[in-house]
Order: C-alpha cells, then structure tokens, then sequence
C-alpha cells in the first residue's frame, strides 16, 4: 500500500518503467496502478519457457558490507595493534608506519573504492613479477584485504544479522523452485561469493545443481550442468518426469566454499565445509573485487562458468532477470551483449537505473526492460520509503509465486474468487 496524499501521484513521475526506451506508463497511471502493470508484466516474463536470474552484490547488501563499509573495516584492521605486531615480527626490516604509509598512499587515489584499491596493488605486484623483483609491504596489503573481504563474506548466514538476507533468499528459491514442470528449471547466476543461497536452499530442501558431485569428496565438473534430474512415474514403465524441485545455481566469481585441491579431479576443485568468520584457506577459490577480476576470469573453473551462462543465454525463448548487479564485470557484460546480438526470443529486466552508464539503459531494443524507483509505503501504521528495484521489494512484491501457472492453482484461485463475489463462504 503506498501512501496517501491530497494530490495523486503518477507512476512516470516516481518511477521507471520502459521496454527500450518508453515508458510503459500511461499519462494518468497512478503509483498502484503502475506497480500493477510492472507485476502484470513479471508475470508474463516469468512464464516464458527459460527463466534465468543474474544476482549481484546488491542481493546479499543486507548482510555483506558493501565496499565503502569494507574499506573502514580494512583500515581499522591495517592500523590495530595486532596488525603492527604481525608486520613487524614477519616484516624484517620494514616498522608498521611503512605499512601505514603504503595503505594510505594507494587509498588516496581512491578513498571510496576498493576495487580500485586492490586493482593498484595487483598492478604493482604484477608488474614487479615482470622485471624480477618484489615488494614485501605491497603483498602483505594485499593478503591483509583479501583475508578482510573473506572474513566479511563467510558470515553465519543463520546469525541475527543475516536473518533478513536469509529470509528473502529463502522467499525467493521457495517461489523459484515450484515452477510449472511443463517448463525448463530455473538457472541462477550470481557474482556473490556467500553462502546465502545454499544455506536458503538447505533449509527449504529444494535440490540444486551447483556443478559439484555429491559425496564425501565434492569435486567439480561443469558437464554436470547439462544433467536432468528426473524422478520415475509409473513403476511398470519407464516413464519419467523433472524434478519440480530443483534450481540450477552458478557462482560466477567463485565461492569461500571452494578451495584447490588434487584429488581425482580434472578441474582441480573441491566444494568443502567452512566455519563462519574462519580465516581463507591457503587455496582457496574466488574472484576479489578488483577491475583485474575479468583476467582472473579467463581460467578454469571460472571460464567453464561464463561459457554455461553465455550458453542458457542462448536458448530460445528465454528471459534473464538482473538484480543487485552493478555491470561491472564486463566478462559478464559481454556474454549478455552478445546474447542480444545472437537471440531474437532473449529479454533481459533490468532492476536499477544505470541510465546512461551502462549501453544497455541506452537502447531502443524492445526487449530490454528496465524497472526502478521509490515509493512511499505505509507499513505498521507508519510512511516508509521503498526503492521497487532492491531486492527486498523485487522478492516480495514483484516475483510471482511460479507454480500458480498450474490448471490447478488457477482454478481454485478462480472459484474462489467467484464465491467470494457470490458472497458464499
């Protein structure tokens, strides 16, 4: 419910709502009627036979610290005191202000981004590998920021803190996950290295195919990606039908879960249990933020990840749903890019308005949607303002629930609401 005022307020005038480049609003649409078309529209797409969602950062923003807040906790961390005696006992003839100067000097360039941060640093290792030579200070920055950004993903996803994060994932896969079985499964995609999504996934008991075998010895091998995961029908026949309850999840830029390991592996890799708030195995497996990540990208498992998504981007008569992302991976960028170039039936919804930076925002292609904007809702009897393209919201409000598509379902909704009318109980 949106909040009342004297004068109406017009959807065009609070929202953002376009295929191309116009806006699907009517002059006169008001905010409800305007959400109302944006849901009607959701529906449909949702329905379309290949559903994909592309999940960012901005999914998981209620539990992981973005990275401004990242930069504080890395600095903090640079000057404790646990830090200048770590630095000096390992650091021989360097003092814990050399390490202060270092930090300081890189984060001046960039005293919001630590993308960039961490981008200067690699730089300056790469380049000093090129000519034969090294910068003790510089790697240990480096290893002291990775070690931050893994300790402030691997979160207990079951803390308080992550309660509300938890919960909307667990919203979202339980709607996802009992889509029509007349139609393919759903493929999630996501740049978030957590473990929201399988924590979610566990606690519904809803099966997913996340490139790993099962077993004692998880190893992965991207050609499960192309199993069907079926249960039998009939007894006396060889009738089978798709697991209804079943997502595909591809983690694009790795995971704190996954480590490299040797075992009897072509690709080298091992999902493995982690502890909250432990510190990064040696060996472990996921893309840092920094504007290095799409070289990091090139190799395996994460190549054999981008070629799977380029891939179910490819299927006809598909529709891929963005959330949360920034567009700046343009490994990722690229894949969608050239998806549009090559398949007439893809769509692509866009949640967030990255008018004009990002091309896409820039097209006239009908088949791109973007949807954004800020509403005022009246919750427990007081006005709170609500942006319809975070994820809270988009779960809540705008993603149908799937399996409401089954004859079934619909025609217990519709005689329902014909009693209803009638005034019957």
């Amino acid at each position: 419910m949106c909040g009342n005022t004297d004068t109406k307020q017009f959807a065009k005038d609070l929202l953002i709502f376009k295929q191309g480049q116009e806006s699907l609003f009517g002059d006169s649409d008001g905010i409800e009627e305007g959400l109302e078309k944006i849901r009607s529209k959701m529906s449909d797409l949702t329905n379309i036979k290949n559903l994909h969602f592309l999940l960012g950062a901005g999914a998981s923003a209620d539990a992981i610290p973005a990275m401004e807040p990242l930069i504080q906790i890395v600095e903090e961390s640079v000057n404790s005191e646990i830090t200048a005696n770590n630095f000096e006992e390992h650091i021989e003839g360097f003092r814990h202000s050399d390490l202060l100067e270092a930090f300081q000097t890189v984060k001046s360039n960039s005293p919001k981004n630590l993308e960039n941060i961490l981008g200067t640093l690699y730089s300056l290792r790469s380049y000093l590998k090129g000519i034969g030579e090294d910068d003790l200070i510089n790697d240990y920055l480096i290893g002291l920021i990775e070690s931050q950004v893994y300790k402030s993903i691997n979160i207990d996803c079951n803390a308080s803190d992550a309660e509300k994060s938890l919960s909307l994932y667990k919203q979202l896969y339980q709607k996802l996950s009992l889509r029509n079985k007349d139609l393919a499964r759903v493929n999630v995609f996501t740049t978030n290295n957590d473990l929201l999504s399988e924590t979610a996934l566990g606690y519904l008991n809803v099966n997913y195919n996340n490139g790993f075998s099962s077993g004692l010895s998880r190893t992965f091998n991207p050609a499960r990606f192309s199993y069907t995961f079926s249960r039998k029908i009939d007894s006396n026949m060889e009738k089978y039908e798709p697991l209804e309850n079943m997502v595909y999840l591809y983690k694009l830029h790795g995971s704190i879960s996954w480590i490299e390991s040797d075992d009897n592996s072509f690709f080298n890799i091992k999902e493995v249990d982690v502890e909250p708030t432990q510190a990064p195995p040696g060996k472990n497996i996921l893309i840092y933020p920094t504007p290095l990540k799409q070289n990091k990208s090139l190799g395996s498992p994460y190549a054999d990840l981008i070629r799977e998504f380029q891939n179910k981007l490819l299927l006809q008569h598909g529709v891929l749903i963005v959330i949360g992302y920034s567009f700046s991976d343009e490994h990722i960028n690229n894949a969608i890019y050239a998806a549009l170039a090559s398949n007439s039936s893809l769509s692509v919804v866009i949640f967030g308005n990255y008018y004009p930076s990002e091309n896409l925002t820039k097209l006239t292609d009908r088949r791109i949607y973007q949807i954004s904007g800020e509403i005022v809702q009246n919750i427990d009897e007081k006005e709170k303002t609500a942006k319809i393209h975070y994820f809270e919201y988009i779960v809540n409000n705008l993603i149908p629930d799937l399996d409401k598509s089954r004859d079934s379902d619909l025609l217990e909704d519709f005689i329902s609401s014909l009693k209803q009318a009638r005034g019957e109980k």
